[in-house]
């Protein structure tokens, strides 16, 4: 049986009521065509590239962001743009002129991605597009030898995450999920934290994404924005995992030591966003009286291997404040926050913490004190937010974590250097959109997580705390 012909079979026994648990296991399990065991993009890094030539598809608000900032990042300089809106094209020529950019080459069309890929005048492809452009413009940058960062989510599938995997490993390039939450300050406190040991020993963490993406479906946007309506509409489960989880992959080792084992979901009913269409969409537009498949709110278990746990939330259809929640907790304390916003893309965050100066002391039965928790903070700042944090916060983008992103991996290709996150970190938080939406669909049955590792994570290193030289890197 071919490799392909072997994945149908599991693709349908997969829905087979009786049979569901029985082919996740050959799934999770399932070799990638043609390469060998293990996982062959662990630790790669490019050949130094000096000038890191970068074709933007998608000039929508994203796409918009990062070539606002390519200006303040050193030896990068957008070579190409591609859109299938003119009027974006020209958003995007307009904001390097006003930078003292070089024009960059237009390619605009629905498939004129294809041929900025194809080109010699690019060395990475930045995909900002809508979601179910994401795996075809990422393949296509794959496969003509160019490195793909690309947005979340980055692949809605388990065999798009496969698709990922075996391209980045037949044509030895990055493909990297622009996860920016990794970038966060509180984030990367609690990384380091748990990397100097400070909550001892980490066995359950919680995150979330909660927004209110209601007027998604209102009047004001046009046709071909409509993109993560038409997904809610037709689609259960959580389809925007990686906010919440990635960063707390990275901090409790899942692909360096340990991995996720498997998923249960639980969808609430559609309650808000059946109000909000019944009561705000005006008569005439094709949305009105149409029903939503997602649920308001989306809670998700994860269990490594080693016996950790995460709760995963998510939620884009009831009224409350942008909120992104992290909390770790260990066998010496617990950190928790909430991080949300205000009008102007200013980020608050409401930070909490307790610890134990040894164990069973009772002192984290309560909350440490705003001076103590400042003096810890600024001890265990991590050292990339110490390196160029304050001039991120001053560039903007989310708070600064888009500028501490757009650095870290520009810096990584111009140095010679890994990425902070692969291939494998991409396909296994974005297998579990199909797989939440499964769990969800079949009284939360425990869906098993693919190894798209097959068994390297067992022996691959810790991520240390990364920084930048800035010897390399002019500001």
């Amino acid at each position: 049986m071919t490799m392909q012909n072997r994945r149908d079979f599991i693709r349908n026994a997969m829905f087979a009521g009786a049979a569901c648990s029985v082919a996740n296991s050959l799934k999770a399990n399932a070799p990638a065509g043609g390469c060998a065991t293990g996982a062959p993009m662990l630790g790669f890094a490019c050949k130094p590239i000096e000038n890191v030539r970068v074709g933007v598809v998608g000039c929508g608000s994203r796409g918009l962001g990062m070539i606002g900032r390519v200006s303040k990042l050193p030896g990068v300089t957008v070579t190409a743009v591609c859109d299938i809106n003119d009027a974006k094209i020209k958003k995007a020529q307009s904001s390097l002129a006003r930078q003292k950019q070089p024009a960059p080459k237009a390619f605009m069309g629905p498939e004129a991605y294809k041929a900025l890929c194809d080109s010699d005048i690019v060395d990475v492809v930045y995909n900002t597009t809508p979601w179910h452009m994401h795996v075809p413009v990422a393949l296509a940058a794959m496969n003509n030898g160019k490195h793909v960062l690309t947005e979340v989510t980055s692949a809605f599938t388990v065999e798009q995450c496969w698709q990922m995997v075996e391209t980045a490993e037949k044509r030895k390039v990055h493909c990297m999920q622009l996860e920016n939450c990794i970038y966060g300050e509180v984030e990367m406190l609690t990384f380091n934290f748990v990397r100097q040991g400070v909550l001892g020993e980490v066995m359950h963490a919680e995150g979330a994404y909660n927004h209110d993406g209601r007027s998604m479906v209102n009047d004001l946007y046009p046709a071909y924005q409509y993109w993560r309506y038409d997904w809610y509409r037709d689609h259960a489960g959580n389809p925007y995992p990686t906010h919440g989880l990635v960063p707390l992959c990275l901090t409790m080792d899942v692909n360096r030591g340990d991995r996720m084992d498997y998923i249960v979901s639980i969808d609430s009913k559609n309650a808000a966003f059946a109000e909000f269409i019944s009561h705000r969409i005006r008569k005439g537009n094709p949305r009105k009286g149409q029903t939503m498949k997602v649920g308001d709110v989306n809670t998700s278990l994860i269990r490594t291997v080693s016996g950790k746990t995460i709760m995963l939330q998510h939620t884009v259809s009831v009224p409350r404040p942008y909120t992104r929640l992290q909390t770790v907790q260990g066998t010496r304390g617990i950190i928790t926050a909430s991080l949300w916003s205000k009008p102007g893309d200013r980020r608050k965050e409401d930070w909490r913490m307790a610890l134990e100066a040894k164990c069973g002391d009772h002192k984290a039965e309560q909350w440490m004190g705003e001076e103590a928790f400042a003096k810890i903070r600024e001890k265990y700042k991590h050292p990339l937010w110490k390196t160029i944090g304050d001039f991120a916060t001053k560039v903007g983008g989310h708070g600064g974590i888009d500028y501490i992103q757009d650095a870290r991996w520009s810096y990584c290709l111009r140095m010679g250097l890994p990425l902070d996150t692969s291939v494998y970190d991409l396909a296994t938080t974005s297998c579990l959109c199909e797989l939440t939406e499964k769990s969800a669909g079949n009284r939360s049955r425990p869906m098993d997580v693919p190894d798209f590792m097959r068994g390297a994570w067992k022996t691959a290193p810790k991520m240390g705390l990364v920084d930048i030289d800035l010897k390399h890197f002019k500001v």
